[in-house]
């Protein structure tokens, strides 16, 4: 026979994970970048459990960004990043700058990454050996293709971009130029790079706006979208649906905490009896 009491407390340690894990969202609804993390309650036979956690992969709101370097990607994938321990973390926050060094990076210090390219635009890397044999060009094999920290150091002799560029364009299609003469000279240099997963939903989150691949969620693929510069994107979080699912949890601690209640006053009516 199935114990209310027991029953009620699974429901109330379950019900606090999910209220923690609404309030999360709902504190990060202004947070640029952040993905939320959607959660569904379920009922077992001997209390309550919560399902898997899952990444909501939707598009969020643009913004304007503190600078020309800050980029937002409209469409299907992540930006890649690398720690300092060299640990791969995928983002849809492009609140990138370049530091004193001219590196790449986000808010959080890690090394956006990126592919070097030729005077024609094409990625200076050579093709893997396991990749598909009938794919000659590195762009075909783009996510078995190692990727790199993105340069861009300033020649203290002339002030100039790598030593050449006054000033430099990331385009649409994630190419970052270096541009010099008034613009009439226009070289690519990098592209930055983007992937996206089979199931993106299941990706692990390392730390808000920041995810690892796992078995679920696949290997790389090359992600798909346009790159616009200027721009960040805002939290996708539904804030209308997490004040529902908030409502709807307060309403199931309430009912468990009356079940514990009524349970503890049973308990003590029936040992004062026996006295």
């Amino acid at each position: 026979m199935k114990d209310s009491f027991v029953t009620a407390i699974n429901t109330q340690r379950i019900t606090k994970e999910w209220m923690d894990q609404i309030t999360v969202n709902l504190s990060n609804v202004y947070t640029p970048g952040y993905r939320e993390i959607k959660s569904t309650f379920k009922n077992f036979l001997d209390g309550a459990a919560l399902e898997d956690l899952r990444v909501n992969t939707g598009q969020g709101k643009s913004r304007p960004g503190t600078s020309d370097e800050n980029v937002f990607l409209e469409g299907k994938g992540f930006f890649v990043t690398k720690t300092p321990d060299n640990k791969i973390l995928y983002t849809r926050l492009g609140e990138f700058t370049f530091n004193k060094e001219g590196v790449y990076k986000t808010k959080e210090g890690y090394n956006v990454q990126g592919y070097i390219l030729n005077d024609k635009g094409e990625i200076q890397a050579g093709v893997p050996s396991y990749a598909d044999p009938k794919m000659t060009k590195a762009e075909d094999n783009l996510a078995m293709v190692p990727t790199t920290d993105i340069k861009l150091w300033i020649d203290p002799g002339n002030g100039k971009y790598l030593g050449k560029y006054e000033e430099f364009k990331i385009e649409g299609d994630g190419v970052l130029y270096g541009k010099a003469n008034e613009g009439k000279i226009k070289v690519p240099l990098y592209k930055l790079a983007v992937m996206n997963f089979h199931n993106p939903a299941a990706m692990t989150q390392a730390r808000p706006g920041y995810f690892l691949e796992n078995d679920e969620s696949g290997k790389p693929v090359v992600g798909r979208g346009e790159i616009r510069s200027g721009l960040i994107e805002m939290a996708n979080t539904n804030m209308k649906a997490n004040i529902t699912f908030f409502q709807e949890a307060k309403m199931k601690m309430e009912m468990s905490n009356k079940i514990i209640k009524t349970n503890m006053q049973l308990l003590e009516e029936a040992l004062r009896l026996l006295q």
